[in-house]
């Protein structure tokens, strides 16, 4: 018997054949697909699949951007019984080699990618290599002499409940990445579960533009659409994601608190914050002022807002709010395919709080203030390590490795990783998140890194936007009132010694933020220990010069 995830799809194709389901700008023109379609090419690409001699349960890689091929590629492996693999588009060549020779990944799907030469060096010569019809992209095996050659006729291969659909690869926030095991019943779980919490409705429009390798996208995005109809638009380069944004009109909508942050200082580019406040004391100007950003953003039409992935600092989501996007910070692991907490269309966020359990998840801390989760959709383990598997449980609960304290109504805050907590030369521990969402009251800091292991008292690094246009003077005078003002809210034993300011930036490139965007704070620490010993004064501007 197929699997209901697998009928599901099937489903899709005879009861809503016409409805739009991938919209995918190549060369600026928009490609479209229905559901009947874009089901026919997963057929057709997994009939292929088994032609090849693929056999259920084989390992195949994903390694692309979003796209609409990804989506297909996916639902193809789904049909055929295979185990996706996916792998950040952001990946270099070792973490690529690693992770497809510690899956045992027979073949890979290759779509568009940062540094396509660069990258393709970690794919092994044994491993089959399928070109996604892109500009520029080059495999053993072509997706369109594919979907020519196979016919129609495909009998999907039957899966059970916990057979594996999937590896999710962590970020490698802290090591080498892990691979979680879920099965396809995890994965019809939060499709269906996700879908009905946030409130999806037929016709609903997202545009995918965070990693469909990150359990959040491929939760959220990708399995909900299954469910919910959702119709799936992509962006094709960085330079047009304004533009793309602008065509999708999404109804949903979630980013990563790096983003919002940039989406913040795009709009205090154009409008800065005194003029922002003065227009929105005004009754009749306020809506204008408000539905005017929402369109130059995109996002007029949306009704649910959400972040995650990191912590974001109450003060950028109150900003917002003050402009109608109210947004709702959500919550959860890889090794829960991202289903933790949330809350839906029409309720009301708390700032701080990474919003309740969502349906049938059970949340609790630990003597030492850890969040300990369990749900349906918890990982099956990881992939090829007993050894960790068993240290990440605890009597049946998922040890999460986050601080956090839930109130009465079940609201709950993440105060930060226990990994992260240091200690001071004084004895004192001390959480760095909580600090750094003081210091983004700035909207001059663009991201924060708090750092004192080993010191009388902690400094923060901090990174300023690109284009600021503010004189130097202006910016130490309005950083050491920001300093003085974090202080103030701070225990004696936290208080900042001093700013220092990173003219380099933190990028996935080089290694200083993971491929969701999060910090990566031992190789900060690292990078700028040189940085730290010369810095001096309250405010700091490190040389241009490279510290390593």
């Amino acid at each position: 018997m197929l699997h209901p995830l697998q009928q599901l799809i099937l489903d899709r194709a005879s009861t809503t054949p016409d409805a739009l389901y991938l919209s995918q700008p190549i060369d600026r023109e928009w490609i479209t697909w229905s559901w009947a379609q874009a089901v026919d090419e997963a057929q057709r690409v997994a009939a292929m699949l088994l032609a090849e001699g693929f056999e259920p349960g084989d390992r195949i890689g994903l390694i692309s951007k979003n796209c609409a091929h990804w989506i297909i590629a996916d639902m193809a492996m789904i049909l055929s019984g295979l185990v996706s693999v996916p792998i950040y588009p952001t990946a270099n060549a070792s973490t690529i080699r690693g992770i497809l020779e510690h899956s045992g990944c027979r073949a890979v799907f290759i779509g568009k990618l940062e540094h396509p030469d660069e990258q393709r060096t970690g794919i092994p010569d044994e491993v089959l290599t399928i070109a996604m019809p892109y500009p520029g992209v080059a495999g053993d095996r072509d997706w369109n002499d594919w979907i020519e050659t196979a016919g129609p006729a495909f009998q999907p291969v039957p899966r059970a409940d916990d057979d594996l659909a999937t590896l999710l690869y962590t970020s490698g926030s802290t090591g080498e990445p892990k691979g979680a095991m879920h099965s396809y019943g995890n994965f019809l779980f939060v499709g269906k579960a996700l879908g009905e919490a946030v409130g999806v409705r037929d016709g609903d429009r997202v545009l995918s533009y965070l990693p469909l390798s990150h359990c959040t996208e491929r939760a959220y995005v990708e399995a909900a659409s299954f469910h919910g109809g959702t119709t799936l638009y992509f962006v094709e380069t960085l330079d047009t994601f304004m533009d793309d944004l602008a065509h999708a009109r999404p109804t949903l909508f979630g980013s990563v608190p790096r983003l919002w942050k940039k989406f913040q200082l795009g709009v205090l580019e154009k409008l800065p914050q005194e003029k922002l406040d003065r227009l929105l004391r005004i009754p009749f100007v306020n809506g204008l002022i408000r539905r005017k950003v929402k369109k130059g953003l995109g996002i007029e039409r949306a009704d649910w807002f959400a972040s995650g992935s990191a912590p974001i600092a109450p003060a950028l989501l109150e900003w917002w709010d003050r402009l109608g996007v109210t947004i709702c910070e959500g919550w959860g692991m890889t090794e829960t395919f991202a289903y933790g907490t949330q809350i839906g269309r029409g309720e009301t966020p708390r700032f701080g709080s990474i919003s309740r359990a969502l349906p049938e998840v059970e949340l609790r801390t630990s003597d030492d203030g850890e969040l300990l989760i369990r749900c349906p959709c918890l990982m099956q383990g990881y992939y090829k390590a007993d050894e960790a598997t068993q240290a990440s449980f605890v009597d049946g609960w998922f040890r999460t490795g986050d601080r956090a304290a839930i109130d009465s109504e079940g609201w709950v805050r993440i105060t930060g990783r226990l990994k992260e907590v240091f200690k001071t030369t004084k004895g004192k521990y001390i959480a760095p998140v909580p600090i750094e969402s003081l210091l983004a009251r700035n909207a001059m800091i663009e991201m924060a890194c708090v750092l004192g292991d080993g010191r009388d008292q902690p400094i923060a690094l901090i990174q300023l936007p690109e284009h600021g246009g503010v004189p130097l003077r202006e910016v130490r005078t309005q950083l050491v009132e920001t300093l003085d003002a974090v202080n103030a809210e701070l225990e004696p034993h936290e208080r900042l010694e001093r700013l220092i300011v990173i003219r380099e930036h933190w990028t996935v490139d080089n290694d200083l933020l993971t491929p969701t965007l999060k910090i990566r704070r031992p190789q900060i620490e690292a990078r700028y220990r040189d940085a730290v010993a010369e810095s001096s004064g309250r405010v700091f501007i490190a040389g241009d010069h490279d510290h390593h």
